[in-house]
């Protein structure tokens, strides 16, 4: 199992393009995990936590923009490279007016989800102060309705470290096996995991490991 792995190194991640359309996206030549989140969940944070380096960038207007960001990365997993690639997806719940999903993110967003066969994880990121949100609930629902055998969806709660003590062990008792991501890792409480622990757990999510 990767859990078990005695090392874990980011050797590269790159900034490969962004697309508006399916013509644009890169060859889908190799395993994808996709970030999905509400705006403001501390999505491009999360990102640039996991794959090492400061490669995503927040929109200076969230929910706005319409575009899927794509990245690739290699990581060294003991004596395994293993390489993937990421996609960013724009932040929803901004619309001034209540829309579905479908309605905010529009055709294309909604296509390459559904139609791009590399894609094996969809990663759901949650503010941990906020639980049970609609959009997160509407999220949940679109992605069920059309996930196929050789795919798996994973919560990951972030903004861990804004809750107190109490509410982190209520959220780890609802949530257990949570996987939850905070600002600055080194701070976490080990039984709570650890950024080797997600990256272990999504790396094996994604290779279908786990």
């Amino acid at each position: 199992m990767l859990k078990n792995s005695p090392s874990l190194k980011v050797l590269e991640s790159r900034f490969v393009c962004s697309a508006t359309n399916m013509a644009q996206t890169p060859p889908a030549s190799q395993p994808e995990m996709a970030f999905l989140g509400r705006s403001n969940v501390g999505k491009s944070s999360f990102i640039n936590q996991l794959l090492g380096r400061k490669i995503a960038k927040s929109s200076a207007t969230p929910g706005k923009t319409q575009m899927a960001n794509f990245f690739t990365t290699t990581w060294q997993m003991g004596d395994e490279k293993i390489a993937f690639g990421c996609i960013d997806l724009p932040g929803f719940g901004y619309a001034k007016v209540s829309k579905s999903l479908q309605e905010e993110w529009g055709v294309f967003l909604c296509m390459l989800l559904k139609k791009r066969p590399s894609i094996k994880l969809f990663l759901h990121l949650i503010d941990a102060r906020h639980l049970h949100l609609s959009q997160d609930q509407s999220v949940q629902g679109f992605l069920q309705s059309f996930i196929k055998p050789d795919q798996q969806i994973r919560c990951v709660y972030t903004k861990f470290d804004k809750l107190t003590s109490h509410a982190q062990h209520t959220l780890v008792q609802e949530h257990p096996g949570a996987l939850v991501s905070v600002l600055k890792p080194s701070t976490l409480k080990p039984k709570f995991g650890s950024l080797k622990h997600l990256q272990t757990t999504l790396l094996a999510a994604l290779l279908g490991r786990a």
